[in-house]
């Protein structure tokens, strides 16, 4: 940092006119005691009332001097621990402040002035905004910038994540907004871009080099930790964040970007032209446009793809999220294209599922004709499996079924019935009245009931329980077998008078 010069001054006549101790001047002109010493030490200044006390660091300066030569990012506090080692007895914090003032610096180096020609390129960067709370789930606030290097014209659009997906479509909509694109993009080496690096040879991210032939431009990363090599678009971020971005209102992503395409259209458009402060962006970017590469006919398939296992209930998860899909295919692997407004579910390419998509987080989206339809089939398996029931154990069932399917009887209903009698009765009690209701013409349960009601009655059976009790109840509503209580009154017959004369 750089200290201005009048408080140097001020510093120095204090110290040296004055004799102010540095204690002394850093308290009453509100700086650290560090600031202070700097000045004096960068100065030359001597002390009026007396040398400076020699500082405890002085006997180990040459060990740290040729320590630092060696390990130029040798961390302070593993520096201080070795000359603490070798008798070393100031303290951490001061001693971290006077390594930063020995520490090599590296020369300052000297750049070039980049100039480009109108249509050869342009830069592509993501910033960050912080984060937006979407109900339970809190996303990033990414923007994804563009910015042509000849005319300055800048693109700028907001997403909720930087993966594939958003990087490309932030392309096509930048290309799209400037007619064209350059044929050259330069980039960092993120992993949207680049896999791996070994100096020189880079190995591309194959959906991304895909895209790249797809519209005909040349993608170049630039050197490792090199961001001056797209300065331009560095600078066009901080210029964002400070003329859009700060304090603007919005209420979710689509206002944001909204805003961002009217801004991008007005205030960032009509700024100066850097290369000539006569002419604004919008005039360089008229004479830069007609140079740019034509877009294909045919626009690039977007979308985030990925494969996707639907357990035994019909949803499959994406994002944190869980989406209905038809119950015919559950248990099978099926693929997702969702992009910032809708999800869809494939099977192969047939499409299963349209959905809103959500950003936020656990929560289930549903189709109710899926649930309906799921709904439906279970109620049909239901009836499938009480006639087969019904046909194992009382073969009658199946002709009394066919009489009122004839007459349009709900067979849902015959078949519960049905096997709420069998529940009651028994199979062979069942098989005999269905025998009597098809012989009297009559397919429906109520026919079934009295037939086995008549039969019940002549057997002078009891009449049979509806629910199925507890054990220890039936036990006690049972018909109980009366017994003869003759043998009691035997017992308990008093005796009878005798004559003792």
């Amino acid at each position: 940092m750089t200290i201005p010069l009048d408080l140097a001054a001020r510093i120095e006549r204090l110290y040296a006119v004055e004799h102010w101790r540095v204690g002394t001047i850093a308290r009453q002109l509100h700086v650290h005691r560090d600031t202070v010493r700097r000045v004096l030490r960068e100065r030359g200044a001597a002390s009026a009332g007396g040398p400076l006390r020699a500082s405890l660091v002085e006997p180990y300066r040459t060990f740290i001097d040729e320590t630092l030569k060696k390990y130029p990012t040798l961390a302070a506090s593993r520096l201080y621990d070795m000359v603490c080692e070798r008798g070393y007895a100031g303290r951490g914090s001061h001693f971290r402040f006077l390594v930063s003032t020995m520490r090599p610096r590296p020369p300052a180096e000297a750049y070039l002035r980049l100039r480009t020609l109108p249509g050869e390129q342009m830069q592509i960067d993501w910033a960050h905004f912080g984060k937006l709370q979407i109900g339970r789930a809190q996303r990033p606030l990414m923007g994804f910038v563009a910015v042509l290097s000849y005319s300055r014209r800048v693109f700028l659009r907001f997403c909720l994540n930087a993966q594939m997906d958003s990087f490309l479509r932030g392309h096509v909509d930048a290309f799209s907004a400037f007619g064209g694109l350059a044929r050259t993009l330069l980039y960092d080496n993120l992993k949207s871009v680049v896999l791996e690096r070994v100096d020189d040879t880079i190995r591309f991210n194959p959906e991304f080099l895909a895209f790249a032939r797809h519209y005909r431009f040349e993608p170049r990363p630039v050197a490792v930790a090199r961001g001056n090599q797209k300065g331009r678009v560095e600078r066009q971020i901080d210029f964002i964040r400070k003329s859009f971005f700060a304090a603007r209102k919005f209420t979710d992503v689509i206002d944001l970007n909204a805003q961002a395409v009217h801004w991008c259209e007005g205030r960032a458009f009509d700024r100066p032209w850097p290369e000539d402060d006569a002419l604004t962006v919008r005039q360089a970017f008229a004479v830069e446009q007609p140079r740019l590469l034509e877009l294909p006919a045919v626009g690039y398939a977007l979308g985030q793809r990925l494969d996707v296992s639907v357990a035994k209930t019909p949803y499959v998860r994406f994002d944190s999220n869980d989406y209905t899909v038809p119950h015919t295919h559950v248990q099978r692997t099926l693929s997702v294209l969702a992009d910032e407004q809708r999800v869809r579910v494939f099977d192969g390419i047939t499409e299963l599922a349209n959905h809103p998509r959500s950003f936020d987080r656990h929560q289930v989206i549903e189709e109710p004709a899926h649930l309906q339809a799921l709904v439906e089939h279970k109620r049909a398996a239901r009836a499938h499996r009480g006639c087969d029931a019904l046909a194992q154990v009382a073969p009658a069932a199946a002709e009394l079924l066919r009489m009122a399917a004839q007459r349009g009887y709900s067979l849902a209903s015959i078949t519960a019935a049905l096997l709420r009698l069998l529940d009651q009765y028994g199979a062979a009690s069942l098989q005999a009245g269905l025998l009597e209701a098809i012989a009297r013409g009559v397919p429906h349960p109520n026919a079934v009931r009295v037939a086995l009601e008549r039969a019940r009655e002549r057997a002078g059976s009891p009449p049979p329980l509806a629910l199925t009790l507890p054990e220890h109840v039936a036990r006690r509503d049972a018909p109980m077998r009366t017994q003869s209580l003759a043998a009691y009154d035997r017992r308990y017959d008093p005796p009878k008078d005798t004559d003792d004369d």
